[in-house]
């Protein structure tokens, strides 16, 4: 029987990247996912192309995640389509490295509110959703938290705070079967770097320098972990921040 037999899974941001990894990763273990999304249909609509043509269920759903009112609809939509929810995947992120002297107050609150806020409104919403047999909360941090790169001082707060989060929330949420962890990447290769310049890039190549497994990360690297805390193999884990980035620390 699949892992995730009869489970509704929310993961955020997973119209590209590591989110639609994670999103189709979860649909072959038996997950009905909602595949959420703040712009890029086309790229929504595609992975939930794949988990049906595939023989899962998939839903997109529009929100964005610091909008209060957005997570809320997504919650309701999701509910609506597959009755409940039992796992949320917080992936949904934004980044951008500057130099502390062009430090910009929006820039910040941009990174800030989704990378933090989104993450809290998310986890309010899925800990008043699940049912009294608790769930799984999985948070998507980042290996810059302890990398220290220079330039990436809102990204790397950003990500430090949802490592505070995580674990506080373990905690908080435990005695209500509630479990929460978070997965730490390194540099993974996506849309995303490839669209910021970073794939093929001097940064690229200092990163998979100092990666022991001498590579750049990929999704389907950070999926299977997602997959595993959502599943009952770990029911003993909450509270971890589990890395997953190729030995770079």
């Amino acid at each position: 029987m699949s892992k995730l037999a009869g489970k509704t899974a929310i993961v955020t941001g997973a119209s590209k990247g590591i989110g639609a990894a994670i999103a189709k990763a979860l649909a072959a273990e038996g997950a009905a996912v909602a595949v959420n999304y703040a712009s890029s249909r086309e790229g929504a609509d595609k992975v939930v192309a794949e988990i049906v043509a595939a023989g899962g269920k998939a839903v997109a759903v529009q929100a964005s995640v610091a909008q209060e009112a957005d997570v809320v609809r997504l919650f309701d939509e999701t509910v609506q389509a597959f009755g409940g929810v039992d796992i949320v995947v917080n992936n949904a992120g934004v980044y951008a490295f500057a130099p502390i002297d062009d430090f910009a107050e929006a820039e910040y609150r941009r990174q800030f509110d989704t990378n933090v806020l989104g993450v809290l409104l998310a986890s309010r919403e899925a800990a008043r959703r699940f049912s009294p047999e608790g769930g799984s909360i999985i948070n998507i941090s980042s290996a810059a938290v302890t990398a220290d790169l220079p330039t990436s001082s809102i990204y790397t707060a950003s990500k430090a705070a949802v490592d505070s989060i995580t674990r506080v929330l373990a905690k908080e949420l435990g005695p209500r079967k509630i479990r929460v962890n978070a997965i730490s990447p390194g540099g993974v290769e996506t849309e995303g770097t490839h669209a910021a310049g970073i794939a093929g890039s001097d940064f690229e190549n200092q990163l998979v320098a100092i990666t022991p497994l001498g590579r750049i990360g990929q999704p389907s690297d950070i999926a299977p972990v997602a997959t595993f805390l959502a599943s009952p193999e770990s029911y003993w884990i909450t509270g971890e921040i589990i890395a997953a980035a190729g030995g770079n620390r």
